[in-house]
């Protein structure tokens, strides 16, 4: 399939211009993370909380296999043969693949501002494209019939959102779908949650509000408002919980190794930020994993999609 089966638009449309005209990133600086710390990788112009490293690689392909057993499949929108498919904020690239290989007459693009795995045999209906959502995505408006995004709670700024979802709008077909997956980086996400997970989740949400990002589960509660203010009809919402630890089975297993290795991920600037040795917040880690057995502690995520109007 040949590369341009994506087009880049000619001129910025007023939500582009809109998106870019936002102070820049930058003025987050009091707060931003090095390139490197300690043995892991950052992105120092992006509010994106998490490293981009191969560490990292590892844990996002392990937490797309935990959400799609959690989900049944990669996507709850109804859709239906999708010519064109788009991942925003597609990290490794795991689920675009697999979407490229359920809809082989599908074009399937892959967009991030880094490509973090190459994988040795993509299906040639894939191609990764570099690109910034804060930005505005480069491609024409009404131009994909499937839009997917999920879990850029700890990389898209709070305030940035309803223009976010807007942009998403604007590059989707009419009587196409977009689907919102979010978490959040509250402790009453975590629920019950004991005292090592409140002040460790506590401290990690704190870090994501000094660089502007949502700490208090506002993304997640608000999907289906974003989407109905970009002008989606038949918007669902649908809250999932998620058990963490041996209690909830394999599941459970799998997610607690996901949710400790993403705290791991970000223990070292949670250390460097509040004066704390990173070996204190690894041991409040380990008492945290005990908590999610003890208490049998579920994590709150959420899924919504909206489908554009058909043009009249």
């Amino acid at each position: 399939m040949p590369w341009w089966f994506f087009r880049r638009r000619a001129r910025a449309t007023a939500s582009e211009e809109e998106l870019v005209s936002r102070p820049p990133r930058r003025s987050l600086g009091e707060v931003a993370l090095p390139r490197l710390q300690g043995s892991r990788r950052y992105l120092q112009e992006q509010p994106y909380l998490l490293p981009k490293d191969l560490g990292e690689v590892n844990r996002l392909d392990f937490q797309h296999y935990v959400l799609r057993s959690l989900m049944r499949g990669n996507y709850l929108a109804p859709i239906k043969q999708p010519r064109r498919i788009l991942d925003v904020g597609c990290g490794t690239g795991q689920w675009a693949i697999e979407l490229a290989q359920e809809f082989p007459e599908a074009a399937v693009v892959g967009l991030d501002v880094e490509q973090t795995k190459v994988s040795s045999s993509p299906p040639a209906n894939y191609r990764f494209v570099k690109g910034d959502v804060l930005e505005g995505l480069p491609f024409e408006s009404n131009w994909f019939d499937f839009v997917h995004q999920r879990l850029l709670f700890l990389a898209i700024p709070l305030s940035a959102w309803p223009g976010v979802v807007q942009e998403l709008a604007r590059v989707t077909a009419p009587g196409g779908w977009i689907e919102l997956v979010e978490g959040s980086p509250s402790s009453s996400s975590f629920s019950p949650a004991g005292p090592a997970t409140q002040q460790l989740i506590g401290l990690i949400g704190q870090l994501a509000a000094l660089r502007g990002l949502d700490s208090e589960g506002e993304v997640m509660r608000s999907l289906d408002r974003y989407l109905l203010g970009a002008g989606l009809i038949n918007v669902h919402r649908y809250p999932l919980e998620i058990p963490v630890g041996e209690w909830g089975g394999r599941l459970g297993s799998l997610m607690a190794i996901d949710v400790r290795e993403g705290i791991k991920a970000v223990s070292a600037p949670v250390a460097a930020r509040f004066g704390l040795s990173e070996q204190e917040v690894l041991n409040w880690l380990d008492q945290a994993s005990q908590e999610w057995n003890e208490l049998k502690t579920s994590y709150s995520l959420a899924v919504a999609y909206g489908q554009k109007p058909a043009a009249s």
